[in-house]
């Protein structure tokens, strides 16, 4: 698991097979009531498990031909997730919306991010930059890891790995 949640800060091609774990899928704004709620579903389904939790991460998406930066915030998609050990198959029977999910994201561009959220769009077009420049294009769900609690309310401790799918253009 420790190079799952590893990053260069510039970004980098890197390349990632299926991983499982529990995950809430929902819509609306980053920290707000849906999304909130969904955190604390997922956590309280992962806590019998008796492991110390991996870093949340959340899938993203918007069901719009805008950029997704210029889609209303509470109009986006997310699965949040919670990563368990290879071999493990928890039970989430009793937890409402909680499921056990397995991706791959393949080849990606990633990098970590430091800084507040509101400086992601310079991470992302530096991503883009290295995308254009080996000529790759998006191939599925924005990925995000959170190295450090989202709720962090001083934006200079921030630290995320930013992680887009991508194929050959």
């Amino acid at each position: 698991m420790s190079d799952w949640y590893k990053a260069a800060e510039e970004p980098e091609i890197v390349e990632f097979g299926p991983v499982r774990g529990l995950a809430v899928s929902g819509q609306g704004a980053p920290g707000g009531p849906a999304y909130t709620a969904a955190v604390g579903a997922l956590y309280g389904a992962f806590g019998p498990l008796g492991l110390v939790p991996p870093p949340l991460e959340g899938r993203w998406w918007v069901n719009d031909e805008r950029p997704p930066l210029e889609v209303p915030r509470e109009e986006w998609h997310w699965q949040l997730f919670l990563r368990v050990p290879d071999g493990l198959d928890p039970d989430v029977s009793g937890h409402d919306g909680i499921e056990v999910v397995e991706f791959g994201d393949g080849l990606c561009v990633q990098m970590l991010h430091c800084g507040p959220y509101s400086e992601e769009p310079r991470s992302l077009a530096r991503m883009g930059a290295l995308m254009d420049a080996e000529g790759l294009v998006h191939a599925g769900l924005h990925h995000e890891l959170y190295l450090t609690d989202p709720r962090e309310p001083d934006g200079s401790k921030v630290r995320v790995i930013l992680r887009q799918p991508v194929r050959p253009a």
